[in-house]
């Protein structure tokens, strides 16, 4: 049990401390993003963000959609 315990903190101390590592690629994205004068560059960041962004939706909505179909039959 003391075990769990342990892996459990571990493993939340290291998701607090990654985020910290991606915080820093904004300022220099920031600075591509700006300097490109055909915007091309942002809308490829910016639609692969909301593809990012709407895969677990999508994955959520099909797991609820089979278990809705499971308790139904």
């Amino acid at each position: 049990m003391r075990t769990n315990i342990t892996i459990t903190i571990l493993i939340m101390s290291i998701a607090l401390l990654l985020p910290q590592g991606a915080e820093a690629q904004c300022a220099m994205c920031r600075a591509v993003l700006e300097s490109e004068e055909s915007g091309k560059t942002a809308e490829g960041i910016n639609n692969g963000i909301v593809y990012l962004m709407a895969i677990p939706y999508v994955l959520v909505g099909g797991l609820f959609y089979v278990i809705y179909r499971k308790v139904r039959s």
